[in-house]
């Protein structure tokens, strides 16, 4: 009988496959967000990120996804010191914000996302803290 063989992933792909899972994940709940009464019309006045449609507001949620974008090739491009650190600190502050839409949103499908999210975050937080050192001999 063949047996399938198992390849143990290096860390700086894991990382860069759990953020590029948050980022299908963020563009999916945006995507639903559509579905929600009243959300197109309120794009269409221009008050569509929580009442507000400011260039400010604007600017900081697009930060927000911009970074989660570069998490995606910065965990497999930058050196090993300076991607452990990275992903442990843009993890952490993530899923801090994540949590808090997991009670700030009306819409259960909102709170689910920010929850898997969070947890994806949290998770990479944890796989960079727990960074594989190297063999000495």
């Amino acid at each position: 009988m063949t047996q399938l063989q198992h390849f143990d992933n290096n860390i700086n792909i894991k990382l860069s496959a759990l953020w590029g899972t948050v980022m299908s994940l963020y563009i999916y709940c945006d995507y639903f967000q559509l579905y929600v009464p009243g959300k197109l019309q309120a794009m269409l006045d221009g008050t569509t990120i929580f009442g507000v449609g400011d260039q400010l507001m604007l600017m900081g949620l697009s930060t927000f996804m911009l970074v989660t974008s570069l998490m995606i090739c910065l965990s497999i491009l930058l050196p090993p010191i300076i991607n452990k650190w990275l992903n442990i600190v843009v993890g952490l502050i993530m899923t801090v914000f994540l949590a808090i839409l997991v009670f700030k949103s009306g819409y259960y499908f909102y709170q689910v996302f920010a929850a898997v999210e969070s947890l994806l975050t949290l998770v990479i937080a944890w796989y960079a803290w727990k960074w594989p050192k190297s063999q000495s001999h």
